[in-house]
């Protein structure tokens, strides 16, 4: 016949869990603080971004400074179609649930089970019968020493670092289709350069016929100038396999096959080029300070610190005893009849204390091992914010010098522009020979060439600093829901 338990025995037990839950307070290992950087107070390179507020870009839409409605629908395109951004996507999902798998150690597990035995025995003759069984179970291991806490400091320290190497991801697809089509349309520019230029080399070919016609000019002028036609076709029909490529590019980051994908050309402009140099942003940098909170690969690398700190904790755990309460009930008979009489009813109650004394040096491998993985994310932060710091600084340098040679190449593009009209009309005249009109016209196709060039590398070094700064992206957002809702934002219009 079973009876409840005594009173010391549950005594005991209750003194058990009174004590886990008293332990449960401490967890071992070393609490988290920021790995310390030496952060300059300002940036080396100056420039008319230095004191911008870092506010003025829009977190969520920073393309938009361009201006360019295609390029503004090309980018929303491939925050819901790219697949490197799906891959990330779907590695922050896996980081919250191991996140959650860590989590559920704080609780304790219970089962269910039923059973029927069919037995023979030979205790006072032969006996064949039959036994059923069911009962509920449980165990719970008290979170004395910190190590699921600990555990779960770790997962949520790298669900954070996923969600900023999606943030991370998504920037990175952003300024790379950016400055693609920026590039492309550039070569557009450049196309509708060499288009004016060839229209313009045609009709001197046609000048130096008529001339050589009327028995005024060479030969050779007329051969000249049918091979600086030729020349400038040759260069504009290159420029078609660098927009085709440019062109497959925008097609994958955007989720496209490049055979269902085209862009088009804008229409030919004179004005062209002075609307994109008017598109031009001005780009906060902000203080260097900033970037620790604005970079998502920092703020990635920084909670790679906080989960391996995390983990030295779990290995430490080990050295401590675990504390295991068990508890079971349920019935056992020969019947199902019997399971409501009382000899029928089980139960138990329990408490282990378990401790490993020797595991040839197991637990000081991995403590050692998680201390050492410390380090290493530590210098890898550190290198990352330096990468920062790098980054911005040359493209702010870049900027700047860009800027000044643009005012210089103006310059000089207007006066190749008087030195070929002035030629021309010499050579009319009969007062130049023609290699000096080649030799002008050269010139003007090359700084004009050279000016657009610099227009698309300005442009491209805009692009870049907006990444490098983070694109207003901030590392509060770690701690809210954006990444969780900017997944399901993904996950709706992609299903």
């Amino acid at each position: 016949m079973n009876f409840p338990p005594s009173p010391r025995t549950f005594s005991a037990t209750v003194m058990a869990a009174a004590v886990a839950f008293a332990l449960a307070g401490c967890a071992v290992g070393p609490d988290y603080v920021r790995p310390a950087m030496d952060v300059p107070a300002a940036y080396k390179e100056t420039g008319p971004w230095k004191q911008a507020q870092p506010q003025q870009i829009d977190s969520s839409n920073w393309w938009e400074v361009y201006g360019d409605a295609t390029l503004n629908g090309l980018i929303q395109q491939a925050n819901q179609a790219n697949q490197n951004i799906r891959v990330a996507e779907a590695q922050y999902r896996q980081a919250r649930a191991a996140g959650d798998v860590a989590r559920a150690g704080f609780w304790p597990t219970a089962g269910v089970s039923a059973g029927v035995d069919r037995s023979r025995s030979n205790t006072n003759g032969v006996k064949i019968g039959n036994s059923y069984n069911a009962g509920l179970q449980g165990s719970w291991e008290p979170d004395i020493w910190g190590s699921v806490r600990r555990s779960v400091e770790a997962g949520d320290a790298g669900s954070q670092a996923s969600a900023a190497d999606l943030a991370a991801a998504r920037l990175s697809i952003q300024a790379t289709l950016a400055q693609d089509y920026l590039q492309l349309r550039i070569t557009d520019l450049l196309k509708d350069l060499y288009a004016r230029t060839t229209a313009a080399y045609a009709r001197s070919l046609q000048l130096t016929q008529n001339q050589y016609a009327a028995g005024v000019a060479l030969r050779s002028d007329v051969a000249l100038a049918e091979s600086q036609l030729k020349t400038a076709e040759a260069q504009a029909i290159d420029l078609q396999a660098q927009r085709s490529q440019l062109e497959h590019a925008i097609a994958i980051l955007t989720g496209k096959a490049p055979s269902g994908f085209n862009l088009a050309a804008l229409p030919a402009d004179t004005q062209m080029l002075s609307k994109m140099q008017a598109g031009l942003p001005p780009v906060p940098a902000g203080l260097p300070s900033d970037l620790l909170e604005r970079r998502p690969d920092i703020a990635s690398a920084e909670r790679h610190v906080a989960q391996a700190n995390a983990n030295i904790g779990v290995a430490k755990s080990a050295f401590f005893p675990a504390l295991t309460l068990s508890a079971s009930g349920g019935f056992n008979g020969a019947s199902l009849a019997q399971w409501f009489d009382t000899p029928s009813r089980v139960w138990s109650l329990g408490a282990a204390l378990a401790e490993t004394i020797f595991d040839g040096g197991l637990r000081r491998a991995h403590s050692d091992q998680a201390i050492a993985a410390y380090d290493a994310a530590v210098a890898q932060y550190k290198q990352t914010v330096l990468g920062g710091f790098q980054e911005v600084e040359d493209n702010l340098a870049t900027l700047n010098v860009l800027d000044q040679e643009a005012i210089a190449q103006k310059q000089a593009v207007q006066a190749s522009q008087l030195a070929e009209r002035l030629a021309l009309s010499q050579y009319r005249a009969g007062t130049a020979t023609y290699l000096t009109v080649v030799t002008a016209q050269t010139l003007a196709l090359s700084n004009e060439r050279t000016l657009v060039q610099l227009l698309g590398r300005q442009l491209l070094a805009s692009v870049a600093l907006i990444k490098a700064v983070g694109g207003g992206w901030d590392a509060s957002r770690l701690n809210g829901d954006q990444a969780q809702n900017d997944t399901q934002h993904t996950n709706k219009t992609t299903d």
